[in-house]
Protein backbone atom coordinates (compact mmCIF):
# COMPACT_ATOMS: atom_id res chain seq x y z
CA UNK A 1 0.00 0.00 0.00
CA UNK A 2 1.71 3.71 -0.75
CA UNK A 3 1.85 5.45 1.83
CA UNK A 4 -0.31 8.37 0.84
CA UNK A 5 -3.18 6.47 0.20
CA UNK A 6 -6.57 6.48 2.09
CA UNK A 7 -7.69 2.95 3.15
CA UNK A 8 -10.08 3.73 5.79
CA UNK A 9 -12.96 5.99 6.49
CA UNK A 10 -14.16 6.64 9.82
CA UNK A 11 -17.37 8.66 10.58
CA UNK A 12 -17.70 11.69 13.05
CA UNK A 13 -20.47 12.33 15.78
CA UNK A 14 -22.53 15.09 14.56
CA UNK A 15 -21.61 17.63 17.78
CA UNK A 16 -17.85 17.33 16.64
CA UNK A 17 -18.18 18.35 13.38
CA UNK A 18 -18.82 22.09 13.83
CA UNK A 19 -15.38 22.14 15.80
CA UNK A 20 -13.71 20.64 12.79
CA UNK A 21 -15.05 22.03 10.12
CA UNK A 22 -13.54 25.27 11.61
CA UNK A 23 -10.41 23.72 11.35
CA UNK A 24 -9.62 22.37 14.73
CA UNK A 25 -6.70 19.47 14.33
CA UNK A 26 -7.89 17.07 17.22
CA UNK A 27 -9.59 14.39 17.08
CA UNK A 28 -11.16 12.98 20.67
CA UNK A 29 -12.10 9.51 21.18
CA UNK A 30 -15.20 10.49 21.81
CA UNK A 31 -15.49 12.36 18.56
CA UNK A 32 -16.07 9.33 16.44
CA UNK A 33 -18.95 6.54 15.77
CA UNK A 34 -15.50 4.20 16.65
CA UNK A 35 -11.99 4.26 17.21
CA UNK A 36 -10.65 1.75 14.62
CA UNK A 37 -7.30 0.72 14.83
CA UNK A 38 -4.74 1.69 11.94
CA UNK A 39 -1.33 2.70 10.75
CA UNK A 40 -3.32 4.13 7.08
CA UNK A 41 -4.62 7.55 6.41
CA UNK A 42 -7.97 7.93 7.25
CA UNK A 43 -11.04 9.62 5.45
CA UNK A 44 -13.22 11.36 8.07
CA UNK A 45 -17.10 11.58 7.32
CA UNK A 46 -19.33 13.79 8.72
CA UNK A 47 -22.90 12.57 9.95
CA UNK A 48 -24.05 12.40 6.86
CA UNK A 49 -21.53 10.56 4.94
CA UNK A 50 -19.73 13.54 3.08
CA UNK A 51 -15.98 14.13 3.35
CA UNK A 52 -14.96 16.11 6.39
CA UNK A 53 -11.43 15.71 6.31
CA UNK A 54 -7.93 13.67 6.11
CA UNK A 55 -6.08 12.59 9.17
CA UNK A 56 -4.84 9.32 10.70
CA UNK A 57 -5.44 8.11 14.34
CA UNK A 58 -3.21 6.57 16.63
CA UNK A 59 -3.57 7.12 20.93
CA UNK A 60 -1.05 9.74 22.47
CA UNK A 61 -0.92 11.83 25.28
CA UNK A 62 -3.28 15.01 23.53
CA UNK A 63 -5.80 12.88 22.01
CA UNK A 64 -6.50 10.27 19.71
CA UNK A 65 -5.06 11.02 16.20
CA UNK A 66 -4.73 14.70 13.87
CA UNK A 67 -6.69 16.19 11.08
CA UNK A 68 -4.31 17.43 8.57
CA UNK A 69 -6.22 18.20 5.03
CA UNK A 70 -9.80 19.43 4.89
CA UNK A 71 -9.62 19.32 0.80
CA UNK A 72 -9.55 16.00 -0.48
CA UNK A 73 -5.91 16.23 -1.22
CA UNK A 74 -3.43 13.00 -1.35
CA UNK A 75 -1.60 12.42 1.79
CA UNK A 76 1.69 11.82 0.02
CA UNK A 77 5.70 13.38 -0.18
CA UNK A 78 4.37 16.30 -2.22
CA UNK A 79 1.91 17.28 0.49
CA UNK A 80 4.25 16.89 3.08
CA UNK A 81 7.08 19.06 0.99
CA UNK A 82 4.48 21.97 0.78
CA UNK A 83 3.76 21.84 4.54
CA UNK A 84 7.99 21.90 5.50
CA UNK A 85 8.23 24.80 2.28
CA UNK A 86 5.57 26.58 3.83
CA UNK A 87 7.25 26.13 7.67
CA UNK A 88 10.83 27.01 6.25
CA UNK A 89 9.34 30.79 4.81
CA UNK A 90 7.75 31.39 8.00
CA UNK A 91 11.22 30.54 9.90
CA UNK A 92 13.37 33.21 7.60
CA UNK A 93 13.67 35.92 10.78
CA UNK A 94 15.40 33.29 12.43
CA UNK A 95 17.83 32.00 9.90
CA UNK A 96 18.90 35.99 9.40
CA UNK A 97 19.34 36.12 13.21
CA UNK A 98 23.54 36.41 13.50
CA UNK A 99 23.23 35.64 17.12
CA UNK A 100 21.01 32.80 16.50
CA UNK A 101 21.74 29.33 15.36
CA UNK A 102 18.72 26.84 17.08
CA UNK A 103 15.06 27.25 16.89
CA UNK A 104 11.85 24.88 15.75
CA UNK A 105 11.42 24.50 12.17
CA UNK A 106 8.43 22.51 12.09
CA UNK A 107 5.95 22.93 15.31
CA UNK A 108 3.38 19.67 14.65
CA UNK A 109 -0.21 21.18 14.21
CA UNK A 110 0.82 24.90 14.36
CA UNK A 111 2.36 23.80 11.10
CA UNK A 112 -0.09 21.51 9.38
CA UNK A 113 1.16 18.40 10.84
CA UNK A 114 -0.12 17.47 14.47
CA UNK A 115 2.18 14.95 15.87
CA UNK A 116 5.52 15.68 15.17
CA UNK A 117 7.96 18.76 15.97
CA UNK A 118 11.40 19.26 14.55
CA UNK A 119 14.35 21.66 15.75
CA UNK A 120 17.42 22.68 14.53
CA UNK A 121 20.66 23.14 16.11
CA UNK A 122 23.13 24.55 13.62
CA UNK A 123 23.59 22.09 10.87
CA UNK A 124 21.61 19.20 12.31
CA UNK A 125 17.98 18.34 12.82
CA UNK A 126 15.91 16.93 15.88
CA UNK A 127 12.55 14.86 15.09
CA UNK A 128 10.09 13.96 18.03
CA UNK A 129 7.53 11.49 16.80
CA UNK A 130 4.51 11.90 19.12
CA UNK A 131 2.46 8.99 18.20
CA UNK A 132 3.14 5.66 16.36
CA UNK A 133 1.19 5.81 13.21
CA UNK A 134 3.20 9.19 12.49
CA UNK A 135 5.84 7.41 13.02
CA UNK A 136 5.23 4.39 11.12
CA UNK A 137 5.00 6.69 8.14
CA UNK A 138 8.14 8.54 9.20
CA UNK A 139 10.16 7.54 6.04
CA UNK A 140 7.91 9.77 3.78
CA UNK A 141 8.31 13.02 6.05
CA UNK A 142 11.90 12.23 6.03
CA UNK A 143 12.50 12.69 2.47
CA UNK A 144 10.00 15.31 2.32
CA UNK A 145 12.20 17.36 4.84
CA UNK A 146 15.17 16.42 2.99
CA UNK A 147 13.41 18.13 -0.34
CA UNK A 148 13.13 21.17 1.73
CA UNK A 149 15.72 21.90 4.02
CA UNK A 150 19.02 20.00 2.15
CA UNK A 151 21.17 22.14 4.14
CA UNK A 152 20.86 19.67 7.10
CA UNK A 153 23.80 17.61 7.40
CA UNK A 154 22.42 15.33 9.94
CA UNK A 155 19.55 14.59 12.26
CA UNK A 156 18.10 12.62 15.21
CA UNK A 157 14.89 11.47 16.42
CA UNK A 158 13.15 11.07 19.86
CA UNK A 159 10.60 8.95 20.36
CA UNK A 160 7.85 10.33 22.41
CA UNK A 161 5.26 7.47 22.68
CA UNK A 162 5.64 4.50 24.86
CA UNK A 163 7.41 1.55 22.52
CA UNK A 164 9.15 -1.80 23.91
CA UNK A 165 11.59 -1.88 21.05
CA UNK A 166 12.49 1.33 20.20
CA UNK A 167 15.09 3.76 22.36
CA UNK A 168 14.10 7.20 23.67
CA UNK A 169 16.74 8.60 21.34
CA UNK A 170 18.68 7.76 17.98
CA UNK A 171 20.54 8.84 15.15
CA UNK A 172 18.04 9.08 12.08
CA UNK A 173 20.51 10.24 9.01
CA UNK A 174 23.47 11.74 7.83
CA UNK A 175 26.58 13.15 9.91
CA UNK A 176 27.15 12.46 13.59
CA UNK A 177 26.56 15.86 15.60
CA UNK A 178 29.47 16.60 17.84
CA UNK A 179 28.98 16.33 21.61
CA UNK A 180 28.49 19.23 22.71
CA UNK A 181 27.23 20.90 19.84
CA UNK A 182 28.14 24.30 20.98
CA UNK A 183 24.64 26.54 19.35
CA UNK A 184 23.83 30.25 20.05
CA UNK A 185 20.98 32.27 21.11
CA UNK A 186 20.76 36.06 21.55
CA UNK A 187 24.51 35.58 20.73
CA UNK A 188 24.83 33.84 24.19
CA UNK A 189 26.20 30.25 23.52
CA UNK A 190 24.82 26.78 24.96
CA UNK A 191 26.00 23.39 24.79
CA UNK A 192 23.52 20.74 23.52
CA UNK A 193 23.26 16.64 22.98
CA UNK A 194 21.16 15.75 20.25
CA UNK A 195 21.39 12.02 21.40
CA UNK A 196 21.31 12.15 25.37
CA UNK A 197 17.88 11.08 26.13
CA UNK A 198 14.85 12.93 25.10
CA UNK A 199 16.36 16.60 26.38
CA UNK A 200 18.91 18.01 24.27
CA UNK A 201 19.84 20.93 26.63
CA UNK A 202 18.11 23.92 26.62
CA UNK A 203 14.23 24.50 25.78
CA UNK A 204 13.62 26.43 22.92
CA UNK A 205 10.26 27.92 23.56
CA UNK A 206 11.82 30.18 25.75
CA UNK A 207 14.34 32.06 23.85
CA UNK A 208 12.34 35.46 23.80
CA UNK A 209 12.84 35.06 27.67
CA UNK A 210 15.98 34.31 28.20
CA UNK A 211 16.71 37.08 25.33
CA UNK A 212 15.26 39.56 27.42
CA UNK A 213 17.80 38.45 30.35
CA UNK A 214 20.88 38.70 28.16
CA UNK A 215 19.44 42.13 26.83
CA UNK A 216 19.96 43.21 30.14
CA UNK A 217 17.00 42.70 32.52
CA UNK A 218 18.91 41.06 35.10
CA UNK A 219 21.45 43.68 34.85
CA UNK A 220 23.24 44.67 38.25
CA UNK A 221 20.81 42.03 40.29
CA UNK A 222 21.33 38.76 42.08
CA UNK A 223 19.21 36.37 40.07
CA UNK A 224 17.86 32.78 41.34
CA UNK A 225 16.86 30.28 38.73
CA UNK A 226 14.35 27.79 40.22
CA UNK A 227 14.14 24.39 38.86
CA UNK A 228 17.03 25.53 36.76
CA UNK A 229 17.97 22.39 34.58
CA UNK A 230 20.59 23.40 32.63
CA UNK A 231 21.02 26.79 33.90
CA UNK A 232 20.21 28.41 30.42
CA UNK A 233 18.20 30.94 32.35
CA UNK A 234 21.31 31.68 34.58
CA UNK A 235 23.94 31.93 31.61
CA UNK A 236 21.48 34.50 29.73
CA UNK A 237 21.32 36.46 32.99
CA UNK A 238 24.91 36.51 33.93
CA UNK A 239 25.49 37.78 30.14
CA UNK A 240 22.98 40.04 30.88
CA UNK A 241 25.41 41.60 33.47
CA UNK A 242 23.22 39.90 36.43
CA UNK A 243 26.09 40.72 39.53
CA UNK A 244 25.27 36.81 40.57
CA UNK A 245 23.31 33.47 39.93
CA UNK A 246 22.00 30.87 41.79
CA UNK A 247 20.58 27.83 39.82
CA UNK A 248 18.52 25.36 42.07
CA UNK A 249 17.13 21.97 40.68
CA UNK A 250 16.73 18.77 42.06
CA UNK A 251 18.92 16.50 39.14
CA UNK A 252 22.62 15.31 39.95
CA UNK A 253 23.24 16.37 36.62
CA UNK A 254 22.05 19.71 36.61
CA UNK A 255 25.26 20.89 38.64
CA UNK A 256 28.12 19.74 36.17
CA UNK A 257 25.55 20.50 33.02
CA UNK A 258 25.41 24.44 34.74
CA UNK A 259 28.95 24.71 35.20
CA UNK A 260 29.87 23.68 31.35
CA UNK A 261 26.89 26.45 30.23
CA UNK A 262 28.77 29.34 31.81
CA UNK A 263 32.16 27.74 31.01
CA UNK A 264 31.36 27.89 26.90
CA UNK A 265 30.70 31.63 28.02
CA UNK A 266 34.04 32.39 29.09
CA UNK A 267 32.17 32.46 32.98
CA UNK A 268 34.39 30.75 35.68
CA UNK A 269 31.42 28.49 37.02
CA UNK A 270 33.08 28.80 40.64
CA UNK A 271 31.76 32.48 40.64
CA UNK A 272 28.41 31.05 40.33
CA UNK A 273 26.30 29.31 43.07
CA UNK A 274 24.78 25.87 41.67
CA UNK A 275 22.48 23.90 44.14
CA UNK A 276 21.35 20.06 43.64
CA UNK A 277 18.45 20.25 45.80
CA UNK A 278 14.40 20.63 45.81
CA UNK A 279 13.35 24.02 45.78
CA UNK A 280 11.03 23.64 48.65
CA UNK A 281 13.90 22.97 50.92
CA UNK A 282 16.05 25.63 48.94
CA UNK A 283 13.50 28.38 50.07
CA UNK A 284 13.53 27.12 53.74
CA UNK A 285 17.67 27.31 53.13
CA UNK A 286 17.52 31.14 52.29
CA UNK A 287 14.77 32.27 54.62
CA UNK A 288 17.59 30.60 57.20
CA UNK A 289 20.33 32.39 56.23
CA UNK A 290 18.41 35.98 55.07
CA UNK A 291 19.72 35.43 51.18
CA UNK A 292 17.75 37.91 49.48
CA UNK A 293 17.78 38.40 45.58
CA UNK A 294 16.49 40.85 43.45
CA UNK A 295 14.55 38.97 40.70
CA UNK A 296 13.38 35.25 40.97
CA UNK A 297 12.74 32.87 37.85
CA UNK A 298 9.83 30.34 38.76
CA UNK A 299 9.61 28.03 35.47
CA UNK A 300 8.61 24.23 36.65
CA UNK A 301 7.82 21.12 34.95
CA UNK A 302 3.78 20.55 34.99
CA UNK A 303 4.43 17.64 36.93
CA UNK A 304 7.21 16.67 39.62
CA UNK A 305 8.20 14.21 42.25
CA UNK A 306 10.84 14.13 44.98
CA UNK A 307 11.10 11.59 47.78
CA UNK A 308 8.51 14.18 50.11
CA UNK A 309 5.96 15.03 47.71
CA UNK A 310 4.18 15.48 44.43
CA UNK A 311 4.47 18.72 42.64
CA UNK A 312 1.82 20.02 39.68
CA UNK A 313 1.29 23.72 38.54
CA UNK A 314 -2.55 23.64 39.16
CA UNK A 315 -2.03 22.73 42.50
CA UNK A 316 1.36 24.04 43.81
CA UNK A 317 2.42 27.09 42.08
CA UNK A 318 1.25 29.06 44.45
CA UNK A 319 3.19 27.56 46.94
CA UNK A 320 6.13 28.64 45.00
CA UNK A 321 5.26 32.10 44.48
CA UNK A 322 4.68 32.51 47.84
CA UNK A 323 7.69 31.32 49.37
CA UNK A 324 9.35 33.36 46.51
CA UNK A 325 7.57 36.72 48.10
CA UNK A 326 9.52 35.43 51.27
CA UNK A 327 12.76 35.80 49.66
CA UNK A 328 12.66 38.66 47.28
CA UNK A 329 14.38 42.00 47.86
CA UNK A 330 12.27 44.81 49.12
CA UNK A 331 12.08 45.78 45.42
CA UNK A 332 12.32 42.72 42.55
CA UNK A 333 11.44 40.87 39.61
CA UNK A 334 9.55 37.92 39.51
CA UNK A 335 9.17 35.87 36.08
CA UNK A 336 6.12 33.58 36.71
CA UNK A 337 6.23 30.79 34.00
CA UNK A 338 4.08 27.48 33.11
CA UNK A 339 4.31 24.72 30.02
CA UNK A 340 1.04 22.88 31.49
CA UNK A 341 -1.64 23.20 28.65
CA UNK A 342 -4.26 22.58 30.40
CA UNK A 343 -4.49 25.82 32.43
CA UNK A 344 -5.73 28.97 30.96
CA UNK A 345 -3.80 32.24 30.89
CA UNK A 346 -6.44 33.47 32.96
CA UNK A 347 -6.15 30.63 35.84
CA UNK A 348 -2.48 30.81 35.77
CA UNK A 349 -2.35 34.66 36.09
CA UNK A 350 -4.79 34.53 39.06
CA UNK A 351 -2.93 31.79 40.69
CA UNK A 352 0.17 34.10 41.18
CA UNK A 353 -1.68 37.11 41.77
CA UNK A 354 -3.97 36.02 44.58
CA UNK A 355 -0.54 35.37 46.40
CA UNK A 356 0.78 38.76 45.47
CA UNK A 357 -2.53 39.51 47.57
CA UNK A 358 -2.42 37.76 50.50
CA UNK A 359 1.35 39.09 50.95
CA UNK A 360 0.10 42.28 50.85
CA UNK A 361 3.11 43.53 48.07
CA UNK A 362 2.85 45.93 45.61
CA UNK A 363 2.73 44.46 42.00
CA UNK A 364 2.83 45.45 38.53
CA UNK A 365 2.92 43.53 35.11
CA UNK A 366 5.93 44.49 33.10
CA UNK A 367 5.28 41.74 30.38
CA UNK A 368 3.87 38.95 28.94
CA UNK A 369 5.24 36.37 26.89
CA UNK A 370 3.67 33.62 24.70
CA UNK A 371 5.07 31.15 22.48
CA UNK A 372 8.09 32.69 19.85
CA UNK A 373 7.41 33.03 16.00
CA UNK A 374 8.93 29.77 15.78
CA UNK A 375 6.68 27.68 17.46
CA UNK A 376 4.02 28.38 15.05
CA UNK A 377 0.14 27.96 16.22
CA UNK A 378 -2.92 26.88 14.82
CA UNK A 379 -5.06 29.64 15.85
CA UNK A 380 -7.97 27.10 15.69
CA UNK A 381 -6.38 25.08 18.10
CA UNK A 382 -5.49 27.54 21.03
CA UNK A 383 -4.31 25.38 23.39
CA UNK A 384 -1.36 24.93 20.90
CA UNK A 385 -0.41 28.12 22.73
CA UNK A 386 1.08 26.44 25.97
CA UNK A 387 3.51 28.88 27.37
CA UNK A 388 2.62 31.67 29.56
CA UNK A 389 5.48 33.64 30.89
CA UNK A 390 4.61 37.13 32.90
CA UNK A 391 6.65 39.26 34.38
CA UNK A 392 6.46 41.28 37.63
CA UNK A 393 7.88 43.88 38.89
CA UNK A 394 7.00 43.71 43.40
CA UNK A 395 7.13 46.47 46.06
CA UNK A 396 7.08 45.59 49.48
Amino acid sequence: MEQGRVVMKCKVKKKAEKKFRQGYPLILAEDLEQVPTTQDWVTFLDSRGQYLATGYLSPQNKGAGWLLDFSQRELDEAFFVEKMTLAKEKRQPYYLDEGTSAFRLFNGEGDGVGGLTIELYQDFAVFSWYNETLYHKRQLLVNAFQQVFPEVVGAYEKIRFKHADLPESQHLYGADAPEPLLVQENFVNYAVYLNEELMTGIFLDQKEVRGRLAEGLASGLRVLNMFSYTGAFSVASAMGGAVATTSVDLAKRSLEKTREQFRINGIDPLTQKIHVMDVFSYFAYARKKDLTFDLIVLDPPSFARNKKQVFTVQKNYGELVADSLSILADQGLLIASTNAANLSVAKFKKSVEEQFQLAQVRYRLLEEQRLPGDFTVNPAFTEGNYLKVFIYEIKK
